[in-house]
């Protein structure tokens, strides 16, 4: 991995199909102080994780269309990037800790904007 600016803002990659809930997200990310890249599914969340070296941390939905679910997203992305900081939500299901990657969090929806931002904060430090 590169040298990072220490000046920079933090990225937290923002996956979520539903595009109100996905500017939602965004916008609890950036008024947190981080900056926000957003992707409407697995695949072009796979794409940019391939592309940046710059994401600090993954926030996923678990329900969305594509080649896999944001459980399956997580996996991938903790196989490939074992410092990236992983939160999953979903306002349908509650994945069992044993399917979540190590160092994951999952917050049910509608979720605590202060917790998730807490949790957040601790993962880009």
């Amino acid at each position: 991995m590169g040298q990072r600016n220490a000046y920079a803002r933090q990225v937290v990659l923002v996956v979520e199909d539903d595009p109100l809930l996905r500017m939602m997200a965004v916008d609890l990310v950036e008024d947190a102080g981080f900056d926000a890249v957003e992707a409407c599914g697995a695949d072009e969340a796979m794409e940019i994780l391939d592309s940046r070296q710059d994401i600090d941390v993954l926030f996923t939905d678990v329900d969305m269309p594509g080649s896999m679910n944001g459980v399956g997203l997580a996996n991938w992305a903790r196989r490939a990037n074992t410092p990236l900081g992983i939160v999953v939500t979903s306002g349908h299901h509650n994945p069992s800790e044993e399917v979540l990657p190590e160092r994951s969090v999952f917050f049910p929806k509608p979720y605590d904007f202060t917790k998730v931002v807490d949790t957040l904060r601790l993962m880009t430090v």
